[in-house]
Parts: structure tokens; C-alpha cells; sequence
């Protein structure tokens, strides 16, 4: 569709073949999340093989959310600059580097390389997780950003579910480390040579940008002058004094940093009660993100219907810990795009997910000794209380939503000129 003489949008695909071609290009990114809680979910093995205590083991999942709100700053800068390419190609090399190098850490003495292997991943993260409302509002029209936000989510969630059944599927609890140790390197290899072809299809498929803008804000957003880092970082800590957003990353990073939590100690709670059950905790992670699935591709397509961000994210943050917790990333991500707007939608979620990652760290550190000492009964109780918390929080984040106000205006402005460009009838 053209608009007058300079303006040119994308002509839409039907949504369908969109959404295939852009979130096929992210076979990485379920990857990525998988080796989160590689380790964690079979807790006791790893305990055995490598003669570790739980917290060493918790510390497979700590570091993967340690590094990210350390680096989020110049990596949030540099996918500005650089788009969505850039993001996909070092979240997919480094997600390919970490598995690589797990793949020579099987060996009781070598514990220290599966935390290298780890922290190469939480590296790679960053760029991974900075891609969902990237890729939404680059590719996708202003009525459906909600759920390509949520479909691109839907990648990382599917890892975490793999994350759970899949290491509890292949390495069984023997009491002969070395068919431990070859059930640990049959799952580290399959990981890398998974990943082979999905670099290459990194490398050679994936470009920065649709040829033209889905819409007249994207339209106005490449023709925006780049800024360098100081004007960045002064665009950076202008968020913070909009307290409503604060208010909304702190909510956001208690409630993705409960599930992190929660998903990081599974095993160690559901062996209390029944040991030897290291399937069962797998299984019990595969059906707790499996119903956040659906309510992340739910709540995405609402959001396109209604816009009613905020009343949806209250009623997420009283549901259920599965379901309901990861069904609020989606629901999180647009609504603090929503907020922000027009500030870099990598730039808001980079902030988001170092809160999550921050207090990922900080509750996951004080729950292991907490269950330790007190059970899980009142480990999960403390983990309520903690949800409650971003419940009350999330009462006093505004309803703006400034991003659909810029999008009506643009859509008011594209009819117009369709109008113009209309010939005149005359007899």
C-alpha cells in the first residue's frame, strides 16, 4: 500500500504464513530456555555423579539468571543499534557455544565447566529474550502484536517445559556413574547437535527487517537518528522516573521470579514427599508450563480484542502458579511496551527481564535454605505471600496504554490518505 509519495507500508500477509516465517527463524530460542533448568530438574542425579551439595546444583539456574541484569545495559544498546539480526545471531551462537561445552563437562571432576556451560547460556539469554516484543512490533500490524508477542513467547515456554520432562526422561537415577555419565552426554549432545542447523539457518534466513514497515510507527521508527550511548542511557534512566512502570517491573519480577524459583527447587520439593520420583518432577514442570502455553496464546489473542491490559494482568497474578504465571510474560511484556511507549521495546523488556532475573537470584537463594530448614509447605506458602505482593503492586501501575493511542492516530492517518488517493467521481 502506498501513502503519498514517500510512505510505503508492508502489504500483509495472511497472518498465518507471518507468523510461521518469522518465529520458524527461532528454533534457538526454546533451546536457550531448555538448559535453564537442565540441571536443577534432576537435582539429585547431578548430586550424585559430580559429589555436589543442592546449592551447588541450584547454582546451575542462579547463574543463568545472575549475568543478565549485569550485561542487560550495553546489550540492550547494541540490539537498538544494530535490530533484530544482531539478537538472533549471538542468542544463537551462544546457545550453541553452552551446549558445546557441557558437552565436555561430563567427568566427575569437571562441575566447574557445567557452570561455564551455564553462564555462556545466561549470556546468549539476553540477546534470546530481548527477541518476543522485538519481533511483534518489526513484523507485525498494530492488531495482532499481542500475539505474535505471545506465539514468540511460546518458544521460550516450550523450553521450559522440555527443560523439565526431557533430562528426567534420559538420565535415570542408576547407581553406576558411568551410565549416569552417559545418559548426561547422550542429553548434552543431542542440545548441540540440534543446534548446528538452526545456526546455519540463523546465519542465512534471517534478516533485520521486513523490506517495508508493517506501519506508519515503525515507518517513523527507522527513520529515528540513532542514538549513542550516553543518549541512550539518558533515554534509559528517563524510565525510571515513570513510576508506573516501576511499579509494573517490580510486580513483573516478583511474579517471573516465583515460577523461576519454583521451577529451579521442584525437584527437591516433590522428593521430599517422594523419593526416587525424578520423573514425576519432570512431569509435574511439563504440565505446569504446558497450561502457561495456553494461557499465553489466550491471553495474546484478548489483548488484540480488548487492549485491557491491566485488568488482565490482575486477574493472571491471582491464578494459578502454572498456568496463570506464565501466561503473565506475554500479558508483562505488552503492557510495559504499552506504558513506555515510544521508547525501544528491547530496551523495556531488557529492564523487565533484569528485574526478573534479579529477584530470580535473590528469592531462589533464600528459598533453598528456607526449604531446607522449614519444608515445602511453607516454602510455597512464602512463594504465595510473595505473589500477593505483586498482586497489590500491579493496583497502582496506571492504565495508559499510549502505544494504541500512537496506533489509532496512525491508523486515522492512513485511512485519510487512502481517502486522498481515491480518484474523485465527476459526470
Amino acid at each position: 500500500m502506498e501513502l503519498h509519495n514517500d510512505i510505503r507500508l508492508n502489504p500483509y500477509k495472511p497472518t498465518f504464513i507471518l507468523y510461521n516465517e518469522q518465529h520458524g527463524r527461532n528454533y534457538h530460542v526454546p533451546t536457550n530456555s531448555f538448559q535453564w533448568m537442565e540441571y536443577s530438574i534432576i537435582a539429585n542425579i547431578v548430586m550424585k555423579f559430580y559429589e555436589v551439595n543442592a546449592t551447588d546444583v541450584d547454582w546451575t539456574s542462579i547463574i543463568y539468571m545472575l549475568i543478565y541484569p549485569i550485561i542487560v545495559v550495553p546489550v540492550s544498546y547494541y540490539i537498538e543499534k544494530k535490530g533484530l539480526r544482531f539478537a538472533a545471531l549471538w542468542g544463537g551462537l551462544g546457545t550453541a557455544l553452552a551446549a558445546l561445552i557441557k558437552v565436555f563437562s561430563v567427568r566427575k571432576d569437571l562441575f566447574p565447566l557445567v557452570l561455564l556451560g551455564q553462564a555462556v547460556g545466561s549470556t546468549a539469554q539476553v540477546f534470546v529474550l530481548s527477541l518476543p516484543s522485538k519481533i511483534a512490533a518489526v513484523w507485525f500490524k498494530p492488531s495482532e502484536v499481542s500475539t505474535a508477542c505471545s506465539l514468540a513467547v511460546f518458544g521460550t515456554q516450550v523450553g521450559f517445559a522440555l527443560g523439565f520432562v526431557v533430562p528426567s526422561s534420559i538420565v535415570g537415577n542408576s547407581e553406576d556413574p558411568n551410565v549416569i555419565a552417559r545418559d548426561l552426554s547422550i542429553l548434552c549432545q543431542v542440545i548441540t547437535y540440534y543446534m548446528i542447523p538452526v545456526v546455519v539457518l540463523i546465519i542465512f534466513c534471517f534478516p533485520k527487517e521486513p523490506p517495508l514497515p508493517p506501519s506508519i510507527a515503525q515507518w517513523d521508527e527507522r527513520k529515528k537518528e540513532q542514538l549513542d550511548m550516553r543518549q541512550y542511557l539518558k533515554a534509559y534512566k528517563k524510565l525510571f522516573h515513570n513510576r508506573g512502570f516501576v511499579f509494573h517491573t517490580i510486580a513483573y519480577g516478583i511474579n517471573i521470579g516465583v515460577f523461576a524459583a519454583i521451577g529451579t527447587l521442584l525437584n527437591q520439593f516433590i522428593l521430599e514427599y517422594f523419593p526416587n520420583s525424578e520423573e514425576d518432577a519432570g512431569r509435574i514442570g511439563l504440565i505446569m508450563v504446558s497450561g502457561g502455553i495456553l494461557g499465553s496464546i489466550f491471553f495474546g489473542v484478548v489483548l488484540d480484542k480488548t487492549h485491557k491490559y491491566k485488568k488482565r494482568q490482575f486477574y493472571i497474578i491471582f491464578g494459578l502458579v502454572g498456568v496463570f504465571t506464565n501466561a503473565y510474560m506475554p500479558v508483562g511484556f505488552e503492557f510495559a511496551v504499552e506504558i513506555t511507549y515510544p521508547a525501544d521495546e528491547s530496551t523495556t523488556t531488557g529492564i523487565l527481564n533484569a528485574m526478573t532475573q534479579a529477584l530470580g537470584v535473590l528469592i531462589t537463594i533464600f528459598l533453598g535454605p528456607f526449604n531446607s530448614n522449614f519444608g515445602a509447605f511453607w516454602s510455597l506458602g512464602s512463594q504465595a505471600a510473595l505473589l500477593l505482593l505483586g498482586a497489590v503492586l500491579t493496583c497502582f501501575v496506571p492504565n495508559k496504554k499510549l502505544r494504541q493511542e500512537a496506533y489509532s492516530k496512525d491508523q486515522g492517518t492512513e485511512d485519510e490518505l487512502e481517502t486522498l488517493k481515491q480518484p474523485s467521481n465527476t459526470n
